[in-house]
């Protein structure tokens, strides 16, 4: 890696909708933090970019992120954020965008997990908590399905209520038309039709997805997870 010549940095924060009133993850928080370690560390910051509003699942979604990318690794800044969940959920997706910073002869700092990518030791440390980050929400996510699937199977009503069944007063109760609808799903899923394709084919016999509206890829996604599930 070349040397930079100037020590320059990039911001990035983002927030999204469910976490803007949380304390300590506000855009205003973050800010404030980024600009701190930049006087602290005489560094120049050149730039912030923002994605106000979005969540972290897709990295190519997010302009704000894209921005920030693309100036550090031009400039060969350093790119500093809150958390290393500003830039995503994904450990795949950090340690690519990581990966894409380091190729450039730029740098990564995370302030809450205290990393930078500019001693090798910093390295180390930035892939070892991306992973144990992920599997952190992986076990959050499995007990969620597990806790879901016991309320099914007790039929104990929660939201929102799933395809295949409706809510009377505290109970699930079997909808038989949307069973021969997931039935349908599966088949077709079965035969090697993509989502798209499903949602496509339910849409164009009027089949009404849960709440009335149309069928999406996603949608189809989600009644198959719980079908599995």
């Amino acid at each position: 890696m070349n040397p930079r010549p100037v020590s320059v940095a990039v911001g990035y924060i983002r927030v999204s909708t469910e976490e803007q009133a949380r304390e300590g993850v506000s855009l205003g928080a973050q800010k404030a933090r980024i600009e701190a370690w930049v006087q602290a560390n005489e560094t120049t910051l050149i730039c912030f970019f923002e994605d106000a509003g979005i969540s972290g699942a897709k990295t190519e979604n997010r302009e704000g992120l894209q921005k920030a990318i693309g100036m550090a690794c031009e400039q060969r800044a350093i790119l500093v954020v809150y958390s290393l969940s500003r830039l995503s959920r994904s450990t795949r997706d950090t340690l690519q965008i990581a990966e894409r910073i380091e190729r450039s002869g730029a740098d990564l700092v995370s302030l809450s997990e205290k990393i930078d990518t500019t001693s090798a030791a910093g390295k180390m440390v930035f892939r070892m908590l991306a992973v144990l980050n992920e599997f952190e929400r992986d076990q959050i996510s499995e007990r969620t399905a597990a806790a879901l699937r016991h309320m099914r199977e007790k039929r104990q009503p929660y939201s929102p209520t799933p395809y295949g069944f409706d809510r009377v007063c505290d109970l699930l109760v079997i909808n038989h038309d949307e069973q021969k609808v997931i039935e349908e799903i599966m088949e077709l899923r079965g035969m090697g039709w993509s989502l798209r394709r499903i949602a496509e084919r339910l849409n164009g016999e009027a089949v009404p997805a849960k709440n009335g509206g149309y069928w999406f890829a996603s949608s189809v996604r989600a009644v198959i997870i719980h079908h599995w599930d």
